[in-house]
């Protein structure tokens, strides 16, 4: 296979059909054997950069050497989260559609900032999101921009309620009034850690980070929120956002979008809701519910690239207030004028937020959703849940274990608590609790047949198994359950006996 056979510009065409193929060929045997792969990479820090040359080549190199270091070098140090015994973090499936998607996005190489950069990005990205917010059930009229992250579609949002406030800060910045009043944002313990950087970022501070308590179910308490603000406003700050989360990171507890938006509108703060992973869930008629109230959010942001099974990167952000957003980030030189956007005859994404490089991303959501349909779709967050509330169901009738949240899809926080020990809260006893689980965790974790996380939910060391990747059936999830009932019981005699 060639790789130089062009002296200038690109390589020669066929080289690139034949290692093309072989690529392709490749991708379909992965997807085909992923379950042979150690879902979790057994590679140590630094052994990966070791093996790799120090100094880039000199001269040109065959493609087929450099995709046989692929396979020999690279793969080895993968964890594979398309892995049907991934279920750590919340997922993130590389779907063929989606892969498909990306290939072709990759060859376009689009930079979608411009209508007329290409017109096809811009519209697509339109349709795109329209259908996403129809399937959720979100409200007509929403305006929506795909961004790489959460994290990124959050710290919009933060820095467009910073705007909201009407402060002048875009003009003479954070440093610019002696007299400005100190902003906060508003999140529950639960939230994500994203919310505090993007309060850091939007010039905040972590001093303006507000941390709400939450409920016995780990769901922030509106009534607490209220008594927060009213606090503050006596200490001189001035509220700028709450973030309300559906769907929190260590437990996928629901906020009450509702009540929050009441104690919102009654201070003129922005609303915010992360629906980042769990969110999802709303395309199944009896799980709608989750999303009431999210019709009075200023901005919510869901994931495509979590769970709905488009390869990273891809975060979909809606706002009934598009004017905000471009008042807070559009910045138009000279060299990007066009006339399309002087006449608003077209949208110009880069006006929304601060990326002006974007990626066609568009492209490989449209693909996903036409791939499988919305029933398919359906289908899948559907058995994803029913296998989720079976293993929930399992560690709820087991004497050795206990669930510590609820479990409103198909996120179960748990820990191995042995007969001899439960009922037992004293420091020691917790302590011992903690380096079991943790010692479970790694055991079953070095089986390289499934990968779970861990949390902590109020300072106790918690065991987290979440099903969401595309392959991930319920002989999968048994096969976890039988991995840790075994590990448990073995690191428990090893314990006893030392």
């Amino acid at each position: 296979m060639g790789g130089n056979e062009h002296q200038f510009g690109d390589l020669d065409l066929e080289a690139f059909r034949a290692a093309g193929h072989e690529v392709v060929d490749w991708i379909a045997d992965y997807l085909a054997r992923i379950e042979d792969y150690p879902v979790l990479s057994r590679a140590r820090p630094g052994s990966i950069r070791h093996k790799l040359p120090a100094h880039p080549p000199e001269k040109p190199e065959p493609l087929s050497r450099i995709l046989d270091d692929f396979r020999h070098l690279i793969v080895p140090g993968i964890t594979h989260w398309n892995h049907p015994g991934f279920m750590a973090y919340f997922s993130s499936s590389g779907s063929m559609p989606g892969i498909l998607g990306e290939l072709l996005t990759a060859a376009l190489n689009v930079n979608a900032m411009l209508w007329r950069t290409s017109p096809a990005a811009t519209e697509l990205e339109e349709t795109a999101l329209d259908w996403l917010r129809e399937m959720l059930g979100l409200p007509q009229g929403l305006f929506g921009i795909i961004t790489d992250s959460a994290s990124m579609s959050s710290f919009l949002a933060v820095a467009t309620a910073r705007e909201a406030a009407k402060l002048r800060l875009r003009e003479a910045g954070m440093g610019g009034h002696p007299d400005l009043p100190r902003l906060c944002v508003y999140a529950s313990e639960e939230a994500h850690s994203s919310v505090q950087k993007a309060a850091i970022a939007a010039g905040l501070g972590r001093d303006g980070f507000r941390a709400v308590p939450v409920d016995a179910d780990f769901r922030m308490r509106s009534d607490a929120l209220a008594s927060m603000i009213k606090h503050d406003l006596a200490e001189g700050w001035r509220p700028a956002c709450v973030v309300a989360t559906v769907g929190t990171t260590s437990t996928t507890s629901i906020d009450p979008v509702a009540a929050i938006a009441d104690v919102c509108q009654r201070h003129g703060a922005w609303l915010h809701v992360d629906a980042a992973h769990a969110g999802m869930a709303a395309i199944l008629p009896e799980m709608r519910h989750i999303l009431t109230g999210c019709e009075q959010a200023d901005s919510i942001v869901v994931n495509p690239h979590k769970w709905l099974f488009t390869p990273l990167d891809c975060s979909a952000l809606y706002t009934r207030r598009p004017d905000l957003f471009k008042r807070a980030f559009s910045l138009v030189p000279e060299y990007l004028r066009t006339a399309e956007g002087e006449r608003e005859a077209a949208r110009d994404y880069m006006d929304y937020g601060i990326q002006l490089g974007r990626r066609f991303r568009a492209l490989k959501l449209w693909m996903v959703i036409r791939a499988f349909g919305v029933n398919g779709l359906r289908e899948r967050i559907r058995e994803h849940i029913r296998i989720g509330q079976q293993f929930a169901s399992w560690v709820a009738a087991d004497p050795e274990f206990e669930r510590l949240a609820p479990a409103p899809f198909s996120t179960i926080c748990f820990r191995f608590c042995p007969e001899a020990v439960r009922g037992q809260r004293d420091r020691s006893t917790e302590r011992y609790l903690d380096e079991l689980n943790q010692a479970l965790l790694d055991a079953v974790n070095d089986t390289g047949e499934v990968f779970l996380s861990h949390t902590k939910l109020r300072d106790l060391y918690a065991l987290r198994l979440q099903v969401s990747q595309l392959r991930t059936e319920e002989r999968h999830v048994r096969r976890a359950w039988e991995l840790i009932r075994e590990n448990a019981s073995r690191i428990a005699r090893e314990r006893a006996a030392g």
